[in-house]
């Protein structure tokens, strides 16, 4: 029997709808619009312009590691340190500062380090098979420790020279009146979803994430694109650090603490998925979105931001139960 064209139609329809209502990312995208409209109506001062301008900087650090976790979990992988790596990273960029280099040179020095640390976790990782979990918990400790050594412990707020120059990077509105982090944000999710959706390395991270194996008869250099994702995910958290030592102006040995389980819960809540062979760079902006929508409702509402915890964990444990339904339906 023909098919019409009205049929032809129908079918395209339904088959969009059903993928989109079947979409993680859709669905948190929903919730934090419809948590934003909740907010602006129950209280007085979320849909402010001060309070909207700082949670749109705020998100930025986290979804911008989150950009490079995403990454890593395509491929089945895990990364704990990127809060140890963000940390050490700043503390790098300071104390070259302080000693007087240029922000140039001290930003060389923070991205170096940050390399390094991921090469030498995707080596022990794809080259060694350790475990990845093994791997960079091991790091967060080693490189929480490294700053505390390079600092002596100690808060570095005097960068030198160029003290300036570096606030106005990462403290800065340079377009629009909109807050450079923000701007670094949309370019870098921007670049990694093109990277992931149109060049051949992105297609090689789906493809080890979805079977490894199969992914390495048919020719993908698996062990050198696992040594880049982890590159890719500690260079996220330098970048991140850089911004964040700008805008805070300060830099302690605190900084980053537990940024490991925003970033992955991140990624995670938009839809990334922990086996490997899912995620999208949209989806980890909309994760870090719902988070920080999240942290700030707490204190508007007159909630104990202790409950911060249970709320995201809470929204993780959703967000794998969606995914799971997901699978189960389509297997049936």
């Amino acid at each position: 029997m023909a098919v019409t064209l009205d049929q032809t139609i129908e079918h395209k329809q339904h088959t969009f709808l059903s993928r989109l209502l079947g979409n993680q990312t859709f669905w948190v995208v929903i919730a934090v619009v419809l948590a934003c409209v909740f907010l602006s109506l129950s209280t007085d001062s979320f849909a402010t312009a001060k309070n909207l301008y700082n949670i749109t900087r705020n998100v930025t650090f986290v979804a911008i590691v989150a950009l490079g976790m995403t990454f890593v979990i395509i491929t089945g992988g895990i990364d704990l340190s990127v809060g140890s790596v963000l940390c050490l990273s700043s503390m790098v960029l300071a104390v070259t500062m302080h000693a007087g280099y240029s922000i140039e040179l001290g930003i060389l020095a923070a991205v170096a380090t940050s390399l390094v640390i991921g090469a030498f976790n995707g080596i022990l990782i794809a080259y060694l098979g350790f475990p990845s979990f093994v791997v960079t918990l091991g790091m967060l400790s080693i490189a929480r420790s490294l700053a505390m050594v390079a600092s002596n412990n100690t808060v570095v707020f005097q960068f030198g020279p160029d003290h300036d120059k570096l606030l106005a990077l990462g403290g800065g509105a340079w377009l629009f009146g909109i807050a450079n982090p923000v701007l670094y944000m949309i370019v870098l999710a921007l670049l990694t979803g093109f990277v992931m959706r149109w060049t051949r390395f992105g297609r090689h991270i789906f493809a080890i994430g979805g079977n490894e194996q199969a992914a390495m008869l048919t020719g993908v250099p698996v062990k050198p694109i696992k040594v880049a994702v982890y590159m890719i995910c500690a260079l996220s958290a330098a970048i991140a650090g850089i911004i964040q030592t700008g805008w805070l102006g300060a830099v302690t040995t605190n900084i980053g603490t537990g940024m490991e389980l925003q970033v992955i819960a991140a990624a995670v809540i938009g839809g990334a998925n922990l086996a490997g062979g899912v995620g999208t760079a949209f989806g980890a902006l909309v994760g870090a979105a719902l988070i920080e929508v999240i942290r700030n409702s707490l204190g508007l509402l007159g909630i104990n931001a202790f409950w911060q915890g249970t709320f995201i964990g809470g929204a993780i444990v959703l967000a794998v139960l969606f995914d799971r339904l997901r699978n189960i339906r389509q297997s049936d």
